[in-house]
């Protein structure tokens, strides 16, 4: 099992350096667990790039279902990132009905259509990117924690508007489709790559509304346990880019949004010491 988890370190630190940096500030036993939970992450958020077709990306989902329910018992144990799931899920009883939600969430990752509205994008974060927080925090306090909801909502809306650009090159669009209206946006201009006026406008809601539940989970993260706190360390990257963002040299299809690894590692480091997260 030593090496399953091993195996979720690594995977972590090629997929999500993030979270990888963050991590590294989780006191032991939870640094473990929570790598597993992450690893688990990076291989449900690849399944759109991995399978060719919605079918075999539904296939791969379906697999972990099965893994999760105990229905793939032999397969999963040949798998680390599952074998590392599976003992971190039974050693810290964490609900499986929330990784199996999680899973059923990625669904729409792996077709063309577009989100529907401003309510749905934010159940699928608050079922993808929430869940992710408030599981953490359960390793490091054995309980949920308020902030999650909003500290996921935050952090997920930053990491899709920095992927914006892969997102549109291969036809998705996560922009939902009541703020496009909203806004004037067109679909077909993200699709082509075309910088309006109005899609600006749309991204420039979507940074607005990823500030304001990062403020809230802020506030909220007042009231969180300090064992719970480094749950939370990634949310103290969220500012720096959507300040990248709002650069006037910006470019939605061009614009590369990252920090450097030391900035990323200075600010998590000064996070893990003093909080809030900010």
């Amino acid at each position: 099992m030593q090496q399953a988890y091993a195996h979720c370190a690594a995977l972590v630190r090629e997929a999500d350096k993030d979270r990888y940096l963050a991590n590294l500030l989780i006191p032991e036993p939870a640094r473990t667990h929570a790598f597993a939970l992450h690893a688990f992450n990076a291989e449900i958020a690849a399944v759109r790039d991995r399978a060719r077709e919605p079918l075999a990306g539904e296939i791969r989902l379906q697999w972990w279902r099965d893994a999760l329910s105990g229905k793939a018992a032999g397969d999963a144990e040949r798998n680390p990132v599952a074998a590392a799931l599976i003992d971190t899920v039974e050693r810290r009883r964490l609900p499986r009905d929330l990784l199996i939600a999680l899973v059923d969430a990625r669904r729409f990752d792996v077709y063309d259509e577009g989100m529907p509205s401003i309510a749905a994008l934010e159940e699928y974060l608050r079922t993808t990117s929430s869940t992710l927080f408030d599981l953490v925090a359960r390793l490091l306090d054995d309980r949920s924690s308020a902030a999650s909801e909003a500290a996921g909502i935050a952090h997920g809306l930053t990491g899709l508007l920095r992927a914006f650009p892969i997102h549109a090159a291969r036809g998705q669009i996560y922009l939902p489709a009541d703020l496009l209206e909203q806004t004037g946006t067109l679909p077909g201009d993200v699709l082509t790559g075309t910088d309006t006026a109005a899609l600006r406008a749309a991204l420039s809601a979507m940074r607005d509304w990823a500030s304001s539940r990062l403020s809230e989970a802020e506030h909220q993260l007042a009231a969180v346990s300090a064992a719970a706190r480094p749950g939370y360390l990634p949310l103290a990257l969220v500012r720096g880019y959507l300040g990248l963002m709002e650069s006037p040299d910006y470019a939605p299809f061009r614009t590369p949004v990252e920090l450097p690894q030391w900035r990323r590692q200075w600010t998590l480091w000064r996070a893990a010491r003093r909080g809030p997260y900010r």
